[in-house]
């Protein structure tokens, strides 16, 4: 893990920090380390034994699971203030998954023994973590749900949407993450060369624009219209 030091944390980005009491702010800044990676890095891989949890300050990154010998489905998308790494908390103390910068990332990292004392001692912490895995879970749920139910048109379509909602849109209004199509059919659950032929449909119709590896929704009616059940 490259990057480590000490650095004062941003509490209206923090997950912990955000939620938990001044007053456990202090530990907080003496127990917990910076991380810093580049773009492609891992901040952890999947089979590693997880040592804490991360909360990311800055950049995005994807979270993903090996899939056959030479693929990976991506889980989920994460950006500044998302919580990293908690798939690993549970009984079995190794990562399911691993996450890898999509562009330069800071995160904080906690060892696991001082994150379980702070939900004991921060009340506010501990609900708004259930919140957040409550969220998680319905997250999962509704992409099982898609997978099964949805056609492949639709889940791209929903994709787009997901992606536009998640990241927000940069000032030429293009969706403010620069991910490849390879990533987005992976999170799709099809693969490139569909999720190639389909985004070039969209193009053509003029419900998205292309420029580079960065995308605009120009009609999210028309998305809408694709994703529905």
């Amino acid at each position: 893990m490259n990057g480590r030091n000490k650095n004062d944390c941003n509490p209206e980005i923090c997950f912990l920090c955000k939620h938990c009491l001044k007053e456990w702010v202090p530990s907080i800044e003496q127990f917990k380390t910076t991380v810093r990676l580049k773009k492609g890095e891992q901040l952890f891989k999947e089979g590693d034994a997880v040592k804490g949890i991360f909360f990311l300050k800055q950049g995005k990154l994807k979270v993903h699971k090996s899939w056959e010998e030479d693929r990976q489905m991506v889980i989920r998308f994460a950006k500044a203030g998302d919580v990293i790494g908690h798939r690993g908390l549970g009984t079995d103390t190794i990562y399911p998954v691993s996450a890898t910068a999509l562009e330069d990332i800071t995160a904080c990292f906690i060892e696991r023994s001082f994150f379980l004392r702070s939900i004991q001692v921060n009340p506010e912490f501990a609900l708004q973590l259930m919140m957040f895995y409550s969220d998680e879970l319905q997250d999962a749920e509704k992409r099982i749900r898609d997978l099964a139910l949805m056609d492949v048109r639709g889940r791209i379509a929903d994709t787009f949407l997901m992606l536009q909602k998640k990241f927000g849109t940069d000032e030429e209004g293009f969706i403010d993450v620069v991910l490849t199509r390879q990533d987005i059919a992976s999170f799709a659950g099809t693969i490139y060369e569909t999720f190639f032929r389909i985004a070039n449909e969209f193009a053509k119709q003029k419900i998205i624009r292309y420029s580079g590896k960065r995308v605009k929704i120009l009609k999210p009616s028309k998305l809408e219209a694709y994703s529905k059940i």
